[in-house]
Formats: C-alpha cells, sequence, structure tokens
C-alpha cells in the first residue's frame, strides 16, 4: 500500500487537473461554490485551504477576497498552484495539512478541506484530532467547510470498477475494495507515449465515514451550527463557530 503522498506524487498528480475536466473547470466549479453558500469575506478575511492540491479552492476564494493559505503534501500539485496564483494573496506550504496551526499566526474566518481529503486521514481518531484544531483556529464566527464522497454504501462486483476519464493518450480506471472502515482504492492509468501506452498504477486508502458521523464530531468539537447535504454521492457540510 501506498501512503496518500506517494499515490500522488506516484500516479495522481501529474494528471489531477486533467481527471477533474481541467483546470478551468475546477475553478469555475468552485466559484460558483463560493456563491452559492454565501462564503465571501465577513470577517478577518483570512483562510486556510487543506489538502489545497493545484489550488481548486484557493484561488476562487482568493479570488472572492480572502488571503489564503494553501496547504498540501505534494509539491507538483502546489507548483501549479504557484504558476496559476498570478498576483492573487496565496501562501503555499507543502506539509501534512495536520500541521497547518503551525503555519498560520492568527485567527481563521474560513477553513476549507474539500474534494474527499478528510477521507485521506488515516483514522476516525486522526479527523476528530483535525476538527477540534480546526475549531480552535477559527475566529469567533468562523466557518468550516467539508467535502467528501459518501463510502458508506458497499459497492459489489463489476460496480467496483469505475471509469474515471479517457482521452486520446490517457486512459484513467479506478477499482475499489471496501473493508469495514476503510475502502482500497486502486488507480490504474494509461499514458501513450509515441506508439507505447505505459501504465502507472498504485492504491491507497480512504475512510468510510457518514454525514452523520461527521456532524456529530462536529458538534462535539463546539460547532454550534452544522449544515449538512448530499448531492450526487458527495456530502458537503459548513460548520459554524
Amino acid at each position: 500500500m501506498a501512503s496518500v503522498g506517494e499515490h500522488y506524487e506516484n500516479v495522481l498528480a501529474d494528471v489531477y487537473s486533467w481527471m477533474s475536466g481541467g483546470f478551468d473547470a475546477g475553478i469555475r466549479r468552485n466559484v460558483e461554490f463560493i456563491d452559492a453558500n454565501k462564503l465571501t469575506p465577513a470577517g478577518s478575511g483570512n483562510a486556510v485551504d487543506l489538502g489545497a492540491g493545484c489550488g481548486f479552492q484557493s484561488i476562487p476564494l482568493a479570488m472572492a477576497g480572502y488571503r489564503v493559505t494553501a496547504i498540501d503534501i505534494d509539491g507538483t500539485l502546489l507548483d501549479e498552484l504557484t504558476s496559476n496564483r498570478g498576483e492573487l494573496p496565496i501562501i503555499t506550504v507543502q506539509d501534512d495539512l495536520m500541521n497547518f496551526p503551525a503555519h498560520i499566526t492568527a485567527p481563521q474566518e474560513l477553513i476549507v478541506c474539500m474534494t474527499d481529503t478528510v477521507l485521506h486521514l488515516d483514522s476516525r481518531n486522526t479527523v476528530d484530532s483535525l476538527f477540534k484544531r480546526v475549531f480552535a483556529a477559527l475566529e469567533p464566527g468562523g466557518k468550516f467547510v467539508i467535502t467528501f464522497r459518501d463510502l458508506t454504501h458497499e459497492l459489489k462486483d463489476l460496480d467496483r470498477f469505475l471509469p474515471v476519464r479517457s482521452g486520446e493518450n490517457i486512459i484513467f480506471t479506478c477499482f475499489l475494495d471496501f473493508e469495514p472502515e476503510t475502502v482500497k482504492v486502486h488507480d490504474i492509468v494509461y499514458k501513450k507515449s509515441g506508439d507505447e501506452w505505459n501504465l502507472f498504477k498504485s492504491w491507497y486508502r480512504k475512510l468510510r465515514v457518514s454525514g452523520q458521523w461527521v456532524n456529530t464530531q462536529l458538534e462535539h468539537c463546539g460547532f454550534t451550527r452544522v449544515n449538512s447535504n448530499v448531492k450526487n454521492g458527495v456530502v458537503t457540510i459548513i460548520a459554524h463557530k
């Protein structure tokens, strides 16, 4: 099994924007998300993007008026963010997201942990620890935004095989093995070079947690208002301090 960092370095980082429909599409989705959920700054304007990747969240947040600290373990994705941020107020940090308090010097108005990042943590206890650190880092009235796939419903047999995206030079498929508390995610990427197809493959684990479990943990940490919904299998949670 690869660690999350190894999995991204070996397979995902080079194709992440492509598999997400392209860089511009990823930015546009989150501009719309920020507008739809009225997440524009109303306090300090400080924000942290946990698992920032190539900037799909950080850039729209900065465009909306936030000063963003973008944290990710993968240097290739952060380089992509840096090359696309222009003059936007975004600081990039390559580190484990659990260490984010060491990289901020003031309370934050908004902290986001989106696109399955919370499922990359190694245990439910670690998720709970992250939530406590987020609560402590937020200013009064601050918000915490989480999005992740609902993996609580087990897929079986051939339904475990999922086409991610295919193009003239790249074919990306994954398959899932469900365990009681985790899912083994196997990513298989074929890349064409000249007349040859080269195979890149790796697997890692994601946590299986429900939206209700996450809501309960957030309330235990002190969040007084937790709003959640599920759409197309994706859980979106906005918690208020």
